[in-house]
């Protein structure tokens, strides 16, 4: 067993070439990443891509068939119990009872776990406050609305004082500003002590609550890093073009010094640009109106994660099966 360290010390979750396959499917493909002690880690991506496998590996649901795993200084494959005893749990999928109140949920998690009468009450009122319930603890969970079965669901994971909160896409089928709402309480978790490894496929998710985000595709990471670090690799800033004449306009612009590299999307030309792109602008447009080129349309923005997924993956995230053919990719100076 790997002993667990103090905060900064060992990664809480170490993952080394992972593999699972159904029949002829590999759903997770070779996958390594250390999740820090403390941390709100992500794993992003669409559906089918692999989350779900992986986080149910992770959590013993699904037996290792290749590759390490550590949870909480516990080994994955021989000593799943001590994994269980130190990980919380919400699922995609609500698995409350409707017919017991808010109350009785914790209060039977509880005794499941073995928890001394005092110590479960006393963490049933710490987590319905934590989580604003108080006013619903008689309330019939078939009663609730989907974001207080969401807060329900993640009071329940936390009765036990995990090391570890495994939450596998918790905001799914809420409404904006319930999911914002939601995201004030995965913080608030967090701040407690609690690691949070999340799944999700939303990219302001994602890109507001994580510490460090893995982009999953297809059963393999592509890129990881904080929020600012994938989306510096983009560049500084990004300029969308629409000529009347795109493959001419790219023939020039890829040869400016500004120009990091260039992406075409249907009949967008996405320019992305080492400098301030308000200083490198003017001279991009001269280039084309020198040149002949009319501009049908022009667009100053920074990165955004929509831009790095569709960059290092070649599709949009709300593309369903194979998606769009994949971008072609330009380097600057044409290689």
């Amino acid at each position: 067993m790997v002993q667990p360290g103090p905060a900064g010390d060992d990664p809480i979750i170490l993952v080394e070439n992972l593999e699972h396959t159904y029949g002829n499917f590999k759903a997770v493909d070779g996958i390594s990443f250390a999740v820090k002690r403390g941390e709100i880690f992500s794993f992003l991506g669409p559906n089918g891509a692999g989350k779900s496998t992986a986080i149910n590996i992770l959590i013993t649901l699904l037996t290792i068939q290749k590759g390490r795993a550590v949870v909480a200084g516990y080994d994955v494959a021989t000593e799943p119990q001590r994994v269980r005893e130190s990980i919380g749990i919400v699922f995609q999928d609500i698995t409350l009872d409707r017919d017991m109140t808010v109350w009785e949920q914790l209060e039977f998690h509880g005794r499941l776990y073995d928890m001394p009468v005092k110590d479960r009450r006393d963490r049933i009122e710490e987590l319905l406050k934590l989580v604003q319930l108080e006013a619903k603890r008689n309330e019939l969970t078939k009663r609730l609305s989907g974001g207080m079965k969401r807060r329900l669901e993640i009071a329940r994971g936390l009765m036990t004082r995990p090391t570890v909160l495994f939450l596998d896409e918790p905001t799914i089928g809420l409404d904006p500003q319930t999911r914002m709402r939601m995201w004030e309480y995965i913080k608030g978790v967090n701040r407690e002590g609690t690691t949070i490894f999340l799944t999700t496929h939303y990219m302001d998710e994602a890109d507001q609550l994580s510490d460090r985000i893995s982009i999953i595709d297809h059963g393999k990471i592509i890129i990881s890093g904080t929020s600012g670090e994938l989306k510096n690799t983009l560049g500084r800033d990004l300029i969308h073009l629409e000529t009347d004449n795109n493959e001419k306009a790219i023939t020039l612009l890829e040869h400016l010094p500004s120009v990091r590299e260039i992406t075409v999307r249907d009949t967008l030309i996405v320019l992305m640009v080492n400098e301030d792109g308000t200083r490198v602008l003017p001279g991009i447009i001269d280039t084309l109106r020198d040149a002949g080129i009319e501009i049908s349309s022009i667009n100053l923005k920074k990165p955004s994660m929509d831009d790095v997924f569709v960059f290092y993956t070649g599709k949009d995230i709300r593309d369903e099966g194979q998606g769009p053919a994949r971008p072609h990719f330009l380097r600057a100076g044409g290689k």
